[in-house]
């Protein structure tokens, strides 16, 4: 038996499928011109049993370089720290190139007042290596409070203001000397096709101009070197750090260090 339908019934049924092919294709412009969600940006974590804290991948890579040159002066973890608290207050461990009349760099300091031209202020290799010298003639400063000691050498006009960062300063320096080993995991997004080249040679230059010699006699030079590849990873392109049985990985899902098969003799990059 044949069905009929009558008139109205198939223009209703026209009009339907009219709509419905009207919305897909609409939701499908908004779809299309709706851009994909942004990955997250490039960051770093340090975390030790004094806390937490995260950093933008410059924090880290200066944090790291501060540690090398003091590892290279045979500085105590102090020093480290005092340093830590006066880039936190002077820059937010920035490579500023500007600041107060002719203030630049990571601590902030004046080529008129004799800390070195602009271009050298601007490598934190050398600004920190000024502040170290400077800090190490400051009566007591391992024992002295933390703000004298950084004032002692700033000579700034709110010497006060370095004390409030000292925590923050001792998590920093826990993780980046090594004491702590694993304590520091930087993501960075993974470049588009096609990769560039791990640098890994180029990056032991850059911490052998910090550090002197890139020898690992103990553990926690060790971790000092792991720690300083892990902040340079996106710099250098690495993807992956190993020491001491533990491996670093530039994965967005991964959880600190993973189990791995380096050595305690050498630290891998790849």
């Amino acid at each position: 038996m044949r069905l009929r339908f009558s008139r109205g019934v198939i223009t209703i049924a026209i009009i339907v499928v009219v709509l419905a092919v009207g919305v897909s294709v609409g939701l499908y412009q908004i779809l299309k011109r709706t851009p994909l969600a942004a990955p997250p940006e490039a960051s770093c974590s340090v975390t030790t049993p004094e806390g937490a804290r995260t950093l933008l991948p410059e924090q880290a890579q200066i944090a790291a370089t501060i540690a090398a040159v003091a590892a290279r002066r045979k500085l105590p973890e102090r020093a480290v720290v005092i340093a830590y608290a006066t880039a936190m207050q002077e820059s937010k461990i920035q490579n500023l190139d500007f600041g107060d009349r002719d203030s630049v760099g990571v601590f902030q300091q004046r080529e008129s007042q004799g800390w070195g031209s602009k271009k050298q202020l601007m490598d934190p290799v050398y600004a920190t290596n000024k502040f170290f010298a400077a800090l190490v003639k400051v009566k007591n400063y391992r024992k002295i409070p933390l703000a004298e000691a950084a004032q002692a050498v700033q000579r700034s006009a709110g010497g006060y203001a370095y004390a409030p960062h000292e925590t923050e300063a001792k998590i920093l320096a826990a993780a980046f000397t090594g004491r702590v080993p694993k304590s520091v995991h930087c993501w960075y997004p993974p470049a588009r096709t096609p990769a560039p080249q791990p640098r890994a040679e180029e990056a032991r230059k850059q911490l052998a101009r910090a550090m002197g010699s890139t020898t690992i006699t103990t553990r926690k030079r060790g971790w000092l070197v792991a720690a300083w590849s892990v902040a340079h990873a996106e710099k250098y392109a690495l993807s992956k750090v190993g020491y001491n049985g533990a491996t670093w990985v530039n994965d967005l899902e991964a959880e600190g260090w993973q189990s791995g098969s380096a050595g305690a003799r050498k630290v891998e990059l790849a």
